[in-house]
């Protein structure tokens, strides 16, 4: 049978890119061939923004209700293939088809969210500022903005954008990861059946000529981003040159806080997950796990934590039995594998090794791993400051609650820090002192909810106004002051 080849979506048609170029996208739990790709050309991107740009003018004229009213009709599309959304993102990305549910969910919930716009993006006024003078505030779209998309959630981290930025009036162009760029196929379908007007929303498949073609165009106002921190460095430098707007939420390396009062049983679920789930590739996972203690809760603690990972069980993840799936591609796995080894030279003990594979059913072992944890961690190892972006725990420990915010204060990355404790003053203390943009109280996956901003700090974000909730509506808005009098 003939591979598929994924199109481009341009000006509310399907199209193919203008190169010959295309790569291969493999399932990689069953190492099957999916489809097609192209790497599409600057023409394209091209083409993309001049249809964005194109239909700016009616959109930006379209009545916020009636701008809702087609997210409206794409909520109802999305519910109605939940399964077939959820089943492709496993299929491309690896991950489990429940994380492919919640993917899908949290997708849906960002258009819930963006298509109460006519409320969202009101402005505000006061009337006699002076004698007979009003002042108003009127929030405005700008033009044409742009989303470049991860392979890690490549559903839905372009919908912490796409929605708000229509809603508001703008027109938008994503590019998928050149690594999971099914999901975004089966988006702009159901983004075209729900009937957007020829060049609102568009998407090119592509590698680094599209997404700097799209940076460099004079006609896009703004970038979106979410990936690792070099690369958003460089966009957000990129953006600053050229004078746009720009979200860049890049990598992490988040600790996890475990106070000797912390309710362990209740507690290690959500800690497995957050170091494990989606195989550990999230901006969000838990990476460090700090034990505060003496050497008896130390020693609880992790014998709980490292039984805990040893018992997830790794395989295709549209099996409904397994936890955990593959790593999205082989280049993963030898990476991590690499990580792993440089861990042991600086010194950590590796007290779980998850290159001892062992897995559910019949599956290469290609892009697989199962869960690791180091012990005997300090803060200054590599292990301990860098993103390894997989299933590896590093086990830290602290003496008191000022010592573990010290270590996590050394740490150059901001994007989430959480704390298990029942004692509200330390809870308290941690909130208030830890630099990052996400924080948990007895929370193991800090992601928030489509009404509040993605938070993130130090080399975590690059940029002033974050993804989601009130921010993301300031970002694809500027408000225009109009100070009036009449005679």
């Amino acid at each position: 049978m003939a591979v598929p080849r994924l199109r481009n979506y341009i000006n509310g048609e399907w199209v193919d890119a203008t190169t010959d170029n295309y790569n291969e996208i493999m399932n990689p739990a069953r190492q099957e061939l999916l489809c097609e790709a192209p790497a599409s050309a600057s023409t394209d991107a091209d083409a993309a923004v001049k249809a964005a740009q194109d239909a700016f003018h009616d959109w930006r004229n379209t009545p916020p209700v009636a701008r809702a009213r087609y997210l409206h009709r794409l909520i109802e599309l999305m519910e109605d293939n939940f399964d077939e959304l959820s089943i492709c993102q496993t299929k491309e990305h690896g991950k489990t088809i429940d994380e492919s549910r919640g993917e899908t969910r949290r997708g849906i919930e960002m258009v819930e969210v963006a298509s109460g716009i006519p409320s969202l993006m009101q402005g505000y006024n006061l009337e006699d500022i002076a004698a007979g003078i009003d002042e108003h505030a009127i929030y405005q779209p700008l033009g044409v903005f742009c989303c470049i998309a991860p392979f890690n959630f490549p559903f839905m981290v372009p919908l912490w954008f796409l929605p708000f930025a229509v809603a508001c009036g703008n027109t938008f162009v994503v590019k998928p990861s050149p690594r999971t760029p099914m999901s975004q196929t089966e988006l702009f379908k159901l983004l075209d059946e729900a009937g957007f007007p020829p060049g609102v929303v568009n998407m090119v498949h592509g590698e680094t000529e599209v997404a700097d073609a799209l940076m460099e165009h004079p006609d896009v106002q703004g970038v979106t981003f979410v990936g690792s921190t070099p690369v958003g460095r460089e966009i957000y430098k990129k953006c600053g040159e050229m004078g746009k707007r720009v979200i860049a939420q890049a990598g992490a390396k988040n600790f996890i806080v475990l106070m000797p009062d912390a309710q362990i049983d209740q507690a290690m679920v959500s800690l497995t997950a957050s170091f494990f789930g989606n195989s550990g590739q999230r901006c969000l996972s838990g990476a460090n796990l700090l034990i505060v203690g003496d050497d008896s809760v130390y020693k609880q603690f992790l014998d709980k934590f490292v039984q805990s990972a040893a018992g997830i069980r790794v395989g295709d993840g549209l099996d409904e039995s397994v936890q955990m799936g593959p790593l999205q591609n082989a280049a993963s796995k030898q990476r991590i594998l690499g990580e792993i080894e440089k861990g042991i030279q600086e010194g950590a003990t590796l007290r779980l090794d998850g290159r001892k594979l062992n897995l559910v059913g019949d599956v290469p072992e290609t892009c697989f791993l199962n869960p690791s944890v180091f012990e005997n961690v300090h803060h200054e190892m590599t292990c301990a400051q860098e993103e390894i972006f997989g299933p590896v725990a590093g086990v830290l420990r602290a003496k008191d609650l000022d010592e573990a915010l010290e270590v996590i204060a050394q740490c150059p990355y901001g994007n989430a820090a959480s704390i298990f404790t029942t004692n509200g003053k330390w809870a308290r203390q941690f909130r208030h002192e830890v630099v990052a943009g996400n924080v948990g109280i007895n929370i193991g996956i800090v992601a928030p909810m489509a009404f509040f901003p993605f938070g993130g700090r130090k080399d975590s974000f690059f940029g002033t106004l974050h993804g989601q909730g009130r921010d993301v509506i300031r970002f694809f808005t500027d408000p225009q002051i109009v100070i009036e009098r009449w005679f």
